[in-house]
């Protein structure tokens, strides 16, 4: 036997005696041979996510950062902190194109998610890789009026008025803006209305808008703290942060029926092995399915996707029919169609500016 043996031999019978031996030596201690000394493995060295959103998510995500700092520290010892940008969902995603690195990005529709996977930067299939099409929050289209609603505004077709002056943001960087784009299309066409019936429509309300901000909270800005503006088209998540805080205390309106907006989660794939950093960001994105996670949505104005989420948050939203971007053949087809160079927006924008 050689020297090697004898000293190891010798190590176990000594860790025996110490009740340490029973412990999967590879997972829980570093040993020196030769040596008494047994040192317990030290924890993985602090991690920092980066978690690129648009901009009416910070409220929640402030909360769920610490939530799930706490929970992955006690199960794992690691430190994760982490760094959140927000703005316009479209700018946010050609941020992260443009080389801002993200660990994983919140946008507010597929459609952008997909362009970073195209880009090069997420690998396909992310949105089979949680649950829901990797959707774990939902909201709808909302719509602001001024305290007594004197320009007498109760469903879709009073906003092509031109004494109605609508705020809503840019579609070009703003995903809550092409959710608005949708539901008023939906408006139209979804109640028998034609597609050409639907332009007219929504160039009327174009129209009717004096500015168009680049993104949702910059558009709740205009109306509620400027006073811009006789009618605000936002996502109900702002509706129901502005009461909350105060900042406008009038009841908004859901018109029916309206867009079930879908806002994914993804890892973004290049940049987390690059960093080191897959491992946390997949449990991130997992634990926002959680009920702890789906909780704090809810509180914060998003509709939860999950069954206890939704349980949770019973009787908090109104009830109202909703269609979905798939009843117009999903985003791919839709950006083409109503966003892409020349498409309908640009038609639409030309006849309105």
């Amino acid at each position: 036997m050689d020297s090697f043996s004898s000293r190891r031999r010798a190590l176990r019978r000594q860790l025996l005696l110490t009740g340490l031996a029973a412990l999967p030596l590879a997972a829980t201690v570093s040993v020196t041979l030769g040596s008494s000394l047994v040192q317990a493995q030290q924890p993985a060295k602090p991690q920092t996510l980066t978690v690129v959103s648009y901009a009416v998510t910070k409220t929640a995500y402030d909360q769920i950062f610490k939530l799930f700092a706490a929970d992955w520290k006690k199960k794992t010892g690691q430190v994760v902190s982490f760094k959140g940008s927000y703005g316009g969902s479209g700018s946010q995603t050609r941020a992260v194109i443009d080389g801002l690195e993200a660990d994983v990005v919140s946008l507010a529709m597929a459609a952008d998610v997909s362009k970073i996977q195209q880009a090069g930067l997420i690998n396909p299939g992310w949105e089979r890789e949680n649950p829901y099409g990797s959707t774990p929050i939902n909201s709808t289209v909302a719509v602001f009026v001024r305290p007594g609603n004197p320009k007498k505004i109760n469903g879709w077709k009073d906003l092509d008025n031109k004494d109605v002056d609508v705020v809503l943001a840019n579609p070009k960087t703003s995903g809550g803006a092409r959710w608005n784009f949708l539901a008023l299309w939906g408006a139209i066409t979804r109640t028998g209305g034609t597609e050409a019936q639907a332009r007219s429509f929504i160039t009327g309300v174009y129209k009717n808008a004096d500015v168009l901000p680049k993104d949702a909270r910059e558009a709740t800005d205009a109306f509620v703290k400027r006073r811009q503006g006789d009618v605000l088209l936002n996502w109900e998540t702002e509706a129901i942060l502005a009461r909350r805080k105060g900042e406008w205390t009038t009841p908004y309106q859901l018109f029916s029926p309206n867009v079930l907006t879908e806002q994914p989660v993804a890892v973004v794939d290049k940049v987390v092995d690059r960093r080191g950093s897959r491992k946390v960001a997949e449990a991130f994105v997992r634990f926002l399915y959680t009920p702890a996670a789906q909780k704090v949505f809810a509180d914060n104005g998003f509709r939860p996707t999950t069954p206890e989420g939704k349980a949770y948050a019973k009787g908090k939203f109104q009830d109202v029919s909703f269609f979905k971007v798939g009843d117009f053949g999903g985003w791919a087809g839709v950006e083409r169609k109503f966003f892409g160079k020349g498409g309908v927006w640009d038609q639409i924008f030309a006849k309105t500016r």
